[in-house]
């Protein structure tokens, strides 16, 4: 070997090693925020999807009260990449999540039993869709979608686990900060 060809080795190698030791201090240096969009947030609940970063940001404006509209949008956001997206729709009527006309919404959909609460939802690969009664001054209905990006929250079945468990955590606080009765 030459020893041009091995100083240029040596520099590459350095620079390798340089390069992956910068990667060793990585982690999560944001805080989670109590709340996103006008719903508290369990860090518990939402922990499965959070990944290593800088900055987390909440996108999108109160869920609860939407301006002029009858749904709201949230989006939880790691260094601009989508981690999870939430969105409720106020409705008219009680919708199953199981309806052929739903499937559209899910990949491997299956129904969500032993919901802790009174309504109807499934469950899919990286999304979940809960309807319920709400019977409070804001809507009569509700329907709470749940999303995650493709690969966040583990392996397929660890991740259905995750979003369901998301699921099951939200929904009851959207109901709740709604004001519903039922």
């Amino acid at each position: 070997m030459t020893k041009t060809l091995r100083h240029t080795a040596t520099s590459a190698l350095t620079a390798c090693l340089a390069l992956s030791l910068a990667g060793c201090g990585e982690g999560r240096e944001y805080a989670v925020p109590k709340e996103a969009c006008g719903v508290p947030i369990e860090e518990k609940a939402l922990n499965p999807f959070l990944v290593d970063g800088e900055k987390l940001t909440v996108v999108g404006d109160s869920v609860i009260k939407p301006e002029g509209k009858t749904w709201g949008r949230c989006q939880i956001r790691v260094d601009g990449a989508l981690i999870v997206a939430f969105q409720v729709d106020k409705v008219d009527k009680l919708y199953d999540p199981m309806d052929k006309s739903e499937e559209f919404r899910f990949r491997n959909r299956e129904k969500m039993t032993n919901l802790p609460f009174d309504g109807l939802g499934a469950l899919g690969d990286s999304n979940s869709m809960v309807s319920t009664d709400c019977a409070g001054p804001a809507t009569d209905h509700l329907i709470t979608y749940v999303s995650v990006d493709g690969d966040a929250g583990g392996a397929v079945a660890e991740r259905r686990r995750n979003i369901e468990a998301f699921t099951i955590d939200l929904v009851p606080k959207v109901k709740k900060e709604l004001g519903c009765s039922a």
